[in-house]
């Protein structure tokens, strides 16, 4: 492992953690692969290899979700009380407190996120954690008057009661880490469940690191199990085992189309929280002063590595020109480089393999007729850096306007018509964010009704509350995460009828 020039000194544990192949975390063990394989993991700032985790298979999938059955239906978690189900995590929220600058510089170095962000990453796993846990003993049922009889010879009583769904699987994407983590095992921990939590192969190692934190918080073995491993072999066979009652799953469309598939064969519930290309409109009565790094920060966040990035960006014409000239003078002063460099402010993407793959829509766009006025090119440096870019005369046809690019390339679109702009804004097969920009209150609240979105953002963008549900329209997902309807989704609801 090297450090980039000027870069943050890596601290010790953090360099300890990485030296070792880690193991899988199994009923409360830390394992080996069944087959003694491991995989790489990589620094995407420079492109070499940064640790090694076991690379979990169908044979690893299948003991962890035993042992998670076993701790479900006969260990001590059955017995667990809500008030037991909060104080642990409560305490592994505040584990994670503790160690927050190793995981801040686990995600930097295996994420590539500027460490300013990655630093962030720690509080808000332990606030979400803090949430979730308080929702353990909030879990009602109800009571329900019926049109059954209610004489003296027959009388009934209606109840529902709420239980856990069972043994869940959770596979999260590489974009970031530890929060994705926490996001995944907060509900279902509150609602009682036990789980299987697959990392991305790219980003195994902090979801690792947080395996150690729920040993150490003093959760019963089997409650938590984490699988490290490829999607083709761990994830494949952890949405279609049997034993496994619900899957949740992060990431693109077309492996939420396979998960969903895959699931098919027990019927498992299912939630997916999948891609998006979000529109973006800037009104000419908006507050460009806010508007234009909103627009810049709803693009350039992670490195544009964001479901919800604002990527169509469509501003009216009368002052179209003056947006243009501000976001690109704003992304010519964003700083990229390693995100262990300080001030670093736009990190590489996650591997050569998205590096490519973005490169090749910059590619597309601009062969198609789209124009770079800034940006558009790689940087030569070791890594996976893509400059900023902001790309006009793009068509509503185009790739880089219809697909989800998920890198730091922002479209922007005049119009004239404020009617039209929604249907415009609507024209697409996702459904997960949308943006008004406009001072006009009555606007807001009639082009919010309109969006077919799971979220909008009214004059600002990627503004997210745990209590609030985040999901998506269309084909950007099933279901919904965070806030009470994350954690319902994540019981069963029984009908108990009484004669009395």
């Amino acid at each position: 492992m090297t450090t980039p020039t000027n870069a943050v000194a890596i601290e010790k544990n953090v360099t300890s953690f990485l030296g070792q192949p880690r193991k899988m975390l199994i009923n409360g063990q830390w394992e080996d692969a069944a087959t003694g394989k491991d995989f790489p993991a990589y620094n995407p700032a420079t492109g070499e290899i940064l640790g090694h985790a076991a690379q979990g298979e169908a044979e690893d999938i299948d003991r962890a979700v035993n042992a998670a059955r076993t701790a479900l239906e006969s260990g001590p978690w059955k017995r667990t009380s809500p008030a037991e189900r909060e104080r642990l995590m409560n305490k592994l929220a505040d584990l994670i407190e503790a160690n927050a600058d190793e995981f801040g510089q686990l995600d930097t170095l295996n994420n590539g996120m500027p460490l300013a962000a990655a630093r962030g990453g720690a509080p808000y796993a332990a606030s979400m954690l803090r949430y979730f846990a308080g929702w353990a003993n909030k879990l009602e049922g109800s009571t329900i008057a019926t049109s059954l009889p209610n004489t003296d010879e027959e009388k009934y009583f209606a109840f529902t009661v709420r239980e856990p769904v069972g043994v869940v699987g959770q596979i999260i994407p590489w974009n970031a880490p530890l929060p994705l983590a926490a996001s995944k095992l907060g509900p279902p921990l509150a609602a009682g469940c036990t789980a299987v939590l697959k990392p991305a192969e790219q980003t195994p190692f902090s979801a690792l690191r947080l395996g150690e934190l729920i040993e150490e918080a003093g959760f019963p073995p089997g409650v938590v199990n984490i699988v490290p491993g490829y999607g083709e072999t761990a994830g494949a066979a952890l949405a279609a085992h049997p034993g496994v009652d619900k899957i949740s799953f992060t990431g693109s469309t077309e492996t939420g189309k396979l998960i969903a598939r895959a699931a098919t064969g027990n019927l498992k519930r299912v939630a997916l929280e999948l891609g998006g290309k979000s529109p973006n409109i800037i009104f000419k009565d908006a507050d460009l002063e806010a508007a234009i790094p909103g627009a810049a920060t709803a693009i350039f966040a992670n490195s544009g590595q964001l479901c919800t990035a604002g990527s169509r960006l469509y501003v009216e014409k009368s002052v179209f020109d003056k947006v243009v000239e501000g976001i690109a003078e704003q992304a010519k002063k964003i700083k990229v480089g390693p995100g262990m460099e300080p001030g670093s402010e736009l990190g590489p993407l996650i591997s050569d393999q998205q590096y490519q793959r973005v490169l090749s829509y910059l590619e597309s766009g601009q062969s198609d007729g789209a124009q770079a006025i800034t940006g558009g090119q790689h940087l030569p440096d070791k890594g996976y850096f893509v400059e900023p870019t902001l790309l006009i005369n793009a068509r509503e046809e185009m790739k880089v306007m219809r697909e989800e690019i998920f890198g730091p390339v922002v479209c922007i679109v005049p119009f004239e018509d404020a009617n039209e702009i929604v249907a415009t804004a609507n024209n697409t097969p996702y459904g997960l964010a949308a943006a008004v920009w406009t001072r006009d209150v009555g606007k807001a609240h009639r082009l919010a009704a309109a969006m077919q979105a799971g979220i909008v953002f009214v004059n600002c963008f990627h503004v997210y509350d745990v209590a609030v549900p985040f999901g998506g329209y269309k084909q950007s997902g099933w279901g919904r995460e965070f806030g009470r309807a994350g954690v319902e989704e994540y019981t069963e609801v029984k009908s108990v009828y009484m004669k009395l």
